[in-house]
């Protein structure tokens, strides 16, 4: 009987410890999320209020990138499978170092926004995306249902869009753009929850690991999935919410 209720003390301390541990994991992970929100459009606005410095990346009047612009919108995808690449490579501090490169890198290649749309529709849209972010990942934090199953066909989805959006900059569709952000709102929508479920299980299966630097760095990668999740929703309800100037 005494062995029992010390074997029920001990299970009841190691779960008190991970939930201690999981709160504060994610705590990490959306405040390294929210710090590369900051920067990204931090160096968004300054360079897209200035026409000089857009005048670098893109045509001030046109909006069309020149070679250099071209380079800045693909540079975050090429960034993010190096990242991936990387990423046991690096120290805790290298991936976090890596990651606000990117999230400044990021904000020039949507600089231009701030001139093809209107500040207010901005701000709402943002907003409106907070709101929506928030109550998706809290559903996918708090939620008994497994929905690893999302995986797979999401991860389809998201390469379809990519594959989508590339083509349509060549035929510049706006039946297409439309089609493409009613599903990128729901593809990421659905990545949100599901990725949020994923970095609390990943924390779950490794906690009593040890590992505090291999821990970080997939605190660093958590924080880079919902980054993302939050930039392509927010990206693609402006596309069909925002007032164009």
């Amino acid at each position: 009987m005494a062995d029992f209720q010390t074997a029920r003390t001990q299970s009841g301390v190691r779960a008190t410890s991970i939930d201690q541990g999981l709160r504060t994991y994610m705590n990490k992970v959306y405040s390294t999320m929210s710090i590369g929100m900051l920067l990204t459009f931090a160096v968004a606005w300054a360079i897209g209020t200035s026409p000089a410095l857009l005048g670098l990346f893109r045509n001030p009047a046109t909006l069309q990138p020149n070679i250099l612009g071209w380079i800045v919108m693909f540079a975050p995808l090429i960034m993010v499978f190096a990242f991936g690449a990387m990423i046991n490579r690096l120290s805790a501090a290298g991936a976090q170092t890596f990651f606000y490169v990117f999230a400044s890198v990021m904000g020039l290649s949507l600089s231009w926004i701030f001139v093809a749309f209107t500040g207010f529709s901005i701000a709402q849209v943002f907003l409106v995306t907070s709101i929506s972010f928030a109550g998706l990942s809290l559903w996918g934090y708090t939620t008994k249902k497994d929905i690893s199953g999302w995986g797979s066909f999401l991860i389809m989805g998201v390469i379809g869009l990519i594959v989508a959006s590339i083509i349509n900059i060549f035929l510049g569709s706006p039946a297409i753009m439309f089609a493409i952000s009613i599903l990128g709102v729901l593809i990421f929508a659905g990545l949100t929850a599901y990725d949020t479920q994923n970095i609390k299980n990943t924390y779950i299966q490794h906690a009593q690991s040890g590992d505090s630097e291999w821990l970080g760095k997939a605190a660093i990668m958590g924080a880079l999935n919902l980054y993302l999740d939050f930039i392509n929703m927010f990206m693609f309800l402006l596309q069909l919410m925002g007032n164009r100037n």
